[in-house]
């Protein structure tokens, strides 16, 4: 998936720790570090919403999209 999370360069930017975060929106150390590393298939606008809210930032400085033209040939199932 040509999505890639640059959420650890915010968070470096803001000098913020992941488990700070984390707790603070309410999701396990697991859950961060997946979401850090890149290994979820998906995320809530929701969650979104509140790392923006707490690092102060848009979801273009955490989520960077890769250009690939295969994403044309992928089935979407109306998620």
């Amino acid at each position: 998936m040509p999505i890639n999370v640059t959420l650890d360069v915010m968070l470096a930017k803001r000098k913020k720790r992941a488990k700070d975060l984390a707790e603070q929106i309410g999701l396990s150390e697991t859950q961060m570090s997946q979401l850090r590393n890149g290994k979820v298939k998906g995320v809530r606008f929701e969650t979104i919403s509140k790392i923006c809210y707490i690092l102060e930032c848009q979801p273009s400085d955490i989520l960077e999209y890769i250009v690939d033209a295969g994403d044309m040939n992928t089935q979407t199932t109306g998620d």
